[in-house]
């Protein structure tokens, strides 16, 4: 017989908040190109785009299986031009990945106004849901 696990609300919420405080001060990067297999892959010919800061307290609590990020510090100042595609969200020490997603203006991990970002300008996110699959 297949493996198909079912997890509770409980059992994703905990998840979810064992997950989310990795990213206490830590970075958001948002990069144009093709999403890496993993987030253990790293980065090679895809281009930064935007680097965005999690706040202290990066998230609240999950309410089954789903955590809403606190502010976001925005990036004041686009590093390059390009159209963003992924994002690779990381500990505070910049360099631990905890995940990756998609970019899109819908139905993508991380929703923006615009996926076309120019270098020098302003990039924020209004709001961010971390959510863990129930299976």
């Amino acid at each position: 017989m297949a493996n198909n696990p079912k997890r509770s609300n409980a059992a994703v919420s905990a998840a979810a908040d064992a997950v989310c405080p990795l990213l206490n001060n830590g970075y958001l990067r948002i990069y144009d190109g093709t999403q890496p297999a993993t987030a253990n892959t790293a980065v090679s010919t895809q281009t930064l785009l935007a680097e965005l800061r999690w706040n202290g307290t990066a998230f609240g609590a999950a309410s089954n299986g789903v955590a809403t990020a606190n502010a976001i510090t925005s990036d004041t100042s686009a590093d390059a031009t390009g159209t963003a595609s992924w994002f690779r969200a990381l500990k505070s020490d910049g360099t631990t990945a905890v995940f990756d997603g998609s970019v899109g203006t819908s139905s993508a991990d991380l929703i923006l106004n615009s996926v076309s970002i120019s270098a020098g300008s302003t990039v924020s996110v209004s709001s961010f849901t971390y959510t863990e699959n129930k299976g």
